[in-house]
């Protein structure tokens, strides 16, 4: 059932890797990246709690309460691939993000609702790490690509290098077909004879997605709003960080900038490379922190991956050995697994199963809301405090991160508690 995240996170795996590269391509200022990343998290803020509250709504015998979201998403994600290469200006580029984001947000919460709504509670630790397992691998393709297609795709189309066409063109390729995969294998649950009464007595219409995000937000758990303090940090600091990976190596290995476009092809291929290793410990460990997650408590597994990541953020920016990358890139893959997984166990005892849907997209506002602080904040800070230098960005994002790790401690959720 979560084949489907291959296909979705390898296009989120090239948002993280290509989209800022192709905008500097195409001659962005350094302060510009942050405000040119705003469409992606500001659709995602407007589309996933109002599909997730609209799938919650939703049943037909024979199309389901998912999954014709996430096949329409999955759709639209795949149009977009398929156009973004031909962009020709930053601002084409930013509408063609913003079109991406839409399909991923439409497929994103009413999969990860698919799962919870298939899963008992004792399943659900390893369902939602096989989610961070596909996640990783997903990620590792879409990383591996800007490594190993340079090689194969020489030369230039345009403003940009043929590689980066045929990736997003595999990426337009695996979204559809993947997500098709997990929806012919995997039956949704009918509802309940009490579900199917309370579907005919609120049935949906143009109001009721707002109405039920508007009353699960007034009536959200307390861990949840814990849970927001620890991702206010954790994606403010991850989108400092996959603004400014590949400038940062380029800066300390090659001391270069987008200007020096050979070299900083060399920096957006490296960072490729050991982002795709960094993923391959995201999908390799993800089913142990599954283990560790049942033994101990999702909090303390989070709080511990948190750490690993600040302190591998720490010092990315100090290494001047390209292949030393490849030893601080666990951390970020470790902590990047947790991500994926972990704090949806943290909360998800304490969501009634029936509003799964919108609490997922609830969830996903938490993500975007510090996207969208840090694409319309980052810029001034990156140009007035950190003098445009993408290390000092890392180092930030590292900060941030340690800050997050702290936050996660104050977490009191249903599991923890039994735990305690």
């Amino acid at each position: 059932m979560n084949v489907g995240f291959f296909g979705i996170q390898y296009s989120f795996g090239l948002q993280q890797s290509a989209v800022n590269p192709i905008y500097d391509f195409l001659g962005a200022n350094p302060d510009q990246i942050p405000i040119l990343n705003l469409a992606g998290p500001l659709t995602g803020l407007l589309i996933q709690p109002i599909i997730g509250a609209m799938s919650d709504k939703t049943w037909h015998p024979r199309w389901g309460r998912r999954k014709p979201y996430f096949f329409i998403g999955a759709m639209i994600c795949s149009v977009a691939l398929l156009l973004y290469p031909f962009s020709s200006s930053l601002w084409m580029a930013a509408g063609l993000l913003l079109l991406l984001d839409v399909g991923n947000n439409t497929a994103m919460e009413p999969y990860r609702a698919f799962v919870a709504d298939t899963l008992d509670e004792e399943q659900q630790p390893t369902g939602f790490q096989a989610q961070s397992f596909f996640t990783g691998f997903g990620q590792f393709l879409s990383y591996i690509s800007l490594f190993l297609f340079p090689i194969v795709f020489v030369g230039y189309t345009g403003a940009l290098p043929n590689w980066i066409y045929a990736s997003f063109f595999l990426g337009s390729v695996l979204s559809i077909t993947s997500i098709w995969w997990s929806m012919k294998k995997t039956p949704e649950i009918p509802p309940t004879a009490e579900e199917l009464v309370r579907l005919k007595a609120e049935p949906l219409n143009i109001f009721s997605p707002f109405i039920d995000i508007y009353k699960a937000v007034l009536e959200m758990p307390k861990v949840m709003w814990q849970l927001f303090l620890v991702y206010l940090f954790q994606w403010y600091a991850l989108m400092c960080y996959w603004q400014n990976n590949a400038k940062s190596i380029a800066l300390s290995v090659w001391d270069a900038t987008p200007k020096d476009k050979s070299q900083y092809e060399n920096a957006v291929e490296w960072n490729g490379l050991i982002g795709a290793f960094g993923f391959v410990i995201t999908f390799s460990i993800a089913f142990y922190l599954a283990k560790l997650a049942k033994k101990y408590s999702p909090k303390l597994v989070h709080f511990a991956c948190l750490i690993l990541a600040g302190s591998s953020f720490l010092i990315f920016p100090t290494i001047q050995n390209e292949y030393l990358f490849f030893a601080v890139i666990i951390g970020y893959g470790i902590g990047w697994a947790s991500m994926m997984g972990i704090p949806y166990l943290i909360i998800v005892n304490d969501i009634p199963k029936e509003r799964y849907g919108v609490y997922m997209g609830i969830i996903n506002m938490m993500i975007v809301i510090p996207m969208i602080f840090q694409n319309l904040t980052f810029g001034y800070i990156l140009k007035n405090f950190l003098n445009n230098d993408a290390r000092l960005a890392i180092s930030f994002a590292g900060v941030l991160l340690l800050i997050g790790a702290a936050c996660t401690l104050l977490i009191q959720s249903k599991k923890s508690a039994q735990n305690n």
